[in-house]
């Protein structure tokens, strides 16, 4: 019944800031959710004194969900199965090949070069260890995909921009993942093996595993629809796949995000295929999309409400707008660096690497791989970086990428 009544309250408070969103702010509505989610937030930490009750309800409320489990282990492969679904498999091979090495090559240099940047660069309040920065540096450098994919549908881009972005947001995970558990070992010292072939065995097991499975499932369930062409089973077939698939997944300790976006473009790319009656497709396409809707919704309340975790978050003013900056530019030295000495087949333009950068959103899997580190002294001051860099990314680079895109494109990408 608890966790009937923290979901309830969490539902009401997400429809409630939607509606108050579409009625007077007109923002993209995971933005505005988000940005009403803060305000609230900052009201009950200035007036916490006057209404301690309803501060401490809030913070109670919040602090009560395991935000790593409930993105990383549920929230997580619902969005990322409803964004791949929508993804044209044409589109992704032509880009395959900028995707491929954005989402491994460019998170290790994102890592080295935000780590290296935080601990030599003296900043008052952000005196923490070197292996350490790298840690903040593996959990910032992923792009979100659950923020690029919300943000891009109201956004201007070019398709083979967007399929870039896209693409590299929906595949880094695995590598992101592998990097920040290799580093929080050796930062907490619970190190077993880490040798260089135990870190390839984990990539492998991860990736690998997630494709295998992803391609097993998807092919499986599509192959099911096209027997049986019902909506109403074709929509709880694509729901076993997605809860499911991840428990697999678990079981055998691959990703289940990766599981996730290959099992979507199958049975989404199987829609455009092969034969399924327009009722069928109609449902499954407004089912997953009402599912991101609300999903995403409840998702960047969330990270509104993870305002209230971050202890004395006003001593991290400066630190917070100094990590803005330094995971900008890593961000640049990421895409630029194997742009220039990887031979791609398009070449990539000023403005088009501009785009890159800037559309690099950051969002909720970066505070939940924050919030999964364990307590120690150097915590806080992770998670309220993180924080600044977080919203940053969501709201001024989510609100801009479109007016950023149409000044920064040359006539030819």
């Amino acid at each position: 019944m608890e966790l009937y009544y923290s979901l309830s309250v969490l539902i009401v408070l997400a429809s409630f800031f939607a509606y108050l969103n579409v009625r007077f702010l007109k923002l993209p509505s995971t933005i505005g959710v988000m940005v009403i989610a803060m305000a609230v937030s900052i009201f009950l930490v200035i007036f916490g004194k006057v209404f301690p009750s309803t501060l401490s309800r809030m913070s109670g409320l919040v602090a009560g969900f395991d935000f790593t489990e409930l993105l990383m282990g549920a929230m997580l492969n619902f969005l990322l199965f409803a964004g791949a679904v929508h993804i044209n498999l044409k589109d992704l091979r032509e880009q395959r090949g900028p995707i491929m090495v954005f989402s491994t090559v460019s998170v290790i240099i994102s890592t080295f070069a935000v780590g290296t940047l935080v601990y030599f660069i003296p900043i008052k309040d952000l005196e923490i260890p070197y292996i350490y920065c790298l840690l903040f540096g593996a959990l910032i450098s992923p792009t979100d995909p659950v923020a690029v994919l919300s943000i891009l549908k109201g956004a201007k881009v070019r398709k083979s921009l967007e399929t870039k972005i896209a693409g590299e947001s929906l595949f880094n995970d695995g590598m992101a993942v592998v990097v920040f558990a290799v580093i929080l070992q050796l930062a907490q010292g619970t190190s077993e093996d880490l040798t260089v072939m135990h870190v390839i065995w984990l990539l492998i097991r991860e990736a690998g595993g997630g494709f295998l499975l992803g391609i097993l499932l998807g092919v499986t369930a599509a192959r099911a629809m096209h027997k049986i062409d019902d909506y109403k089973v074709s929509v709880l077939i694509t729901l076993s796949i997605v809860m499911g698939g991840y428990l697999i997944a678990r079981q055998f300790h691959i990703s289940g995000p990766l599981t996730m976006v290959f099992a979507g473009l199958i049975i989404g790319n199987f829609k455009k295929r092969f034969t399924m009656s327009p009722v069928t497709k109609d449902y499954l396409d407004k089912f997953w999309e009402l599912n991101d809707e609300i999903l995403n919704a409840v998702l960047f309340l969330f990270i509104g409400f993870n305002l209230l975790l971050v202890k004395n978050i006003n001593n991290y003013w400066l630190p917070g707008i100094a990590c803005i900056v330094l995971v900008l530019f890593a961000r640049f030295i990421s895409i630029w660096l194997p742009t220039k000495f990887i031979p791609f087949k398009e070449k990539f333009s000023r403005g088009t690497i501009k785009i890159l950068v800037w559309g690099g959103l950051r969002g909720g899997v970066s505070i939940a791989l924050a919030l999964s580190i364990n307590d120690g002294p150097y915590k806080n001051v992770i998670i309220a970086i993180t924080y600044f860099v977080v919203v940053f990314s969501i709201v001024v680079q989510g609100l801009s990428i479109g007016k950023v895109a149409s000044r920064a494109l040359a006539p030819k990408e």
